[in-house]
């Protein structure tokens, strides 16, 4: 079994629309096959992030480069492309984020589609400036006469159990405070290919971060063909009556598991919701499930101060504060930098969660 899920990039006019992925622990046997691609031709594969191009026809706009991405990329997502497609199509990069960034956007306003590899979310930061004031801002600028936004960015985000201050970190919500872009995270490879075929055929630039640790810890069956999942829409994983759970990429496994817990060990209900789209978020399911259970737990492993969390905990509480029964409770990193040994103790575990949830219910 290759180690990895395939993406098919390609300029087809018909896709497949996929509403719902498979969701679970983050042990592999508890990765369960979705029903919705049950009936399809399908590969099981582990990466979250293999990119090939469908053989029928493929344009030859799509390009695809970065540090080491001809290599196949430290985590392998980019093996044998260069073989495959030529050098012009799949190259190498100095190590120099911003110019990678800036390439993408000028290649991707030339009529390119520009698929750009920051090595490690960690190192996107140089490449702020491009993307904040140029890709996020080039249509604005122009009157809608231009845009980059056949640029999509692929960066490896969040912890990986070793990687310390440069190598665990997850920035995304330095680029939601940033209007012209989308920034999505995927919680598995079934949801990873949909959501990044929706990224590159969006009309705007996206900033598509990859949860590490699943490289090589998410087995899921991958259909095949291509098929896309709408940014922008919120998931319910499940659905429940006393508490409603928030979050996105590897914490959404950890809200499974709280919710299994909560259910067995307090007789609490919880509803999941996986928000897979950072920027723009879907502010109507959160607040439609919390104004059915009167509590909200988000959860995410960025520090706590200045995260995602707590633009969602402020819009909540404007849209529902009369239907909130407990304060809303956020579960997340500390304001530290990133620790090695001690990232166990950093991360927003089960238990940290399910704490919180008994605060809640016994508010």
């Amino acid at each position: 079994m290759a180690a990895a899920v395939r993406f098919f990039i390609r300029g087809a006019n018909s896709r497949l629309s996929v509403g719902t992925g498979t969701s679970g622990s983050l042990g592999a046997a508890l990765l369960k096959l979705s029903p919705s691609c049950s009936s399809r031709s399908k590969t099981q594969r582990r990466h979250a992030a293999h990119f090939t191009y469908q053989p029928d026809p493929v344009p030859t706009q799509y390009v695809i480069f970065g540090e080491d991405v001809a290599f196949g990329g430290v985590f392998r997502c980019t093996v044998g492309l260069r073989d495959k497609y030529g050098k012009d199509r799949v190259f190498n990069t100095p190590l120099c984020e911003q110019g990678i960034v800036g390439f993408g956007i000028g290649a991707a306003v030339a009529g390119a589609t520009a698929i750009a590899e920051i090595q490690f979310a960690d190192y996107i930061f140089p490449a702020f400036d491009q993307i904040v004031n140029e890709a996020a801002k080039y249509r604005y600028r122009s009157g809608n006469l231009f845009d980059c936004g056949n640029l999509t960015i692929r960066a490896p985000w969040g912890c990986v159990g070793h990687g310390s201050l440069y190598h665990s970190q997850s920035p995304e919500a330095f680029f939601a405070h940033c209007p012209g872009v989308k920034v999505v995270i995927p919680r598995g490879p079934m949801q990873a290919k949909g959501l990044l075929l929706s990224c590159i055929a969006d009309r705007n630039p996206c900033i598509f971060f990859e949860p590490k640790i699943l490289y090589r810890a998410a087995v899921e069956q991958v259909p095949v063909e291509s098929y896309t999942i709408p940014l922008s829409e919120a998931e319910i994983l499940q659905e429940g009556s006393d508490v409603t759970l928030v979050a996105w990429g590897t914490q959404i496994h950890v809200l499974r598991e709280v919710s299994d817990m909560a259910q067995e060990k307090l007789g609490v209900s919880c509803e999941v919701i996986d928000l897979k789209t950072i920027l723009p978020w879907d502010v109507e399911t959160v607040c439609k499930s919390v104004v059915k259970t009167g509590r909200l737990l988000v959860s995410h492993e960025a520090p706590v101060t200045g995260g995602f969390a707590a633009e969602i905990s402020s819009t909540v509480q404007e849209e529902c504060f009369l239907n909130l029964e407990a304060p809303i409770s956020r579960v997340c990193g500390y304001d530290t930098p990133f620790p090695h040994i001690f990232e166990p103790f950093y991360i927003p575990d089960k238990w940290k969660c399910f704490e919180a949830i008994k605060r809640m219910i016994n508010y």
